[in-house]
């Protein structure tokens, strides 16, 4: 049974060091659960289809196995992040030279609107770049809310969750849960702490 999200965030080192064991089907489990989600969202941003998407996840993960035996983590030469980016570049790369070329001509009354084809972000650009970084950010994000919940007080971060996330009125927060406006108060700012040492931590081990 695959782990919970908030315990799929091993230091790189030892990720990597576990994944040049073929054997180790756990840690290649936890690999694929760790990224699969960061890879398919950038994928399909990118102008691929749902379908192509799960291609360059599986494409991508198949190329990470390749070159493991013989890889050599130094982050004084390069990120792990910006490692797996270049897989994923090149997965992408290698699906939109499969696609069929554009028609040089459609027929008369036919949508004129921008083909998928035509709105793939060039995978060599910047852009994918950019959407590399804010995909990460967001998977970064998504699992220190996680761990957070497991940690805080399911009321308070449901406080939080309002006032923050749903931008509640702070008086309205708090007649909802029966608390003070001062207890609202108290809970973002606590929360938002502990959120935001999370993101830190969980982007050192990411990288």
């Amino acid at each position: 049974m695959p782990k919970n999200q908030d315990e799929l965030i091993p230091t790189r080192v030892s990720l990597i060091n576990r994944l040049k064991d073929w054997q180790d089907q756990a840690t290649w489990q936890e690999f694929f659960d760790t990224y699969w989600k960061l890879i398919y969202g950038v994928a399909r941003k990118s102008g691929l289809s749902d379908a192509e998407a799960q291609d360059v996840v599986q494409d991508t993960m198949a190329s990470v196995a390749k070159h493991m035996p013989g890889f050599q983590y130094d982050p004084a030469i390069g990120s792990f992040k910006g490692w797996l980016l270049n897989m994923t570049r090149w997965r992408i790369i290698d699906l939109a030279r499969k696609r069929p070329p554009l028609a040089s001509h459609r027929p008369e009354g036919e949508d004129t609107r921008t083909g998928t084809v035509e709105r793939i972000i060039d995978p060599a650009s910047q852009d994918l770049d950019k959407l590399w970084d804010a995909e990460w950010e967001h998977s970064v994000l998504e699992a220190a809310v996680t761990r957070l919940k497991r940690r805080v007080d399911p009321l308070k971060y449901q406080i939080f969750d309002f006032y923050v996330n749903k931008d509640w009125a702070p008086e309205k927060v708090a007649a909802r849960f029966q608390v003070s406006v001062d207890q609202v108060y108290t809970a973002k700012h606590r929360i938002t702490a502990m959120l935001k040492e999370e993101v830190e931590r969980l982007a050192q081990h990411m990288t």
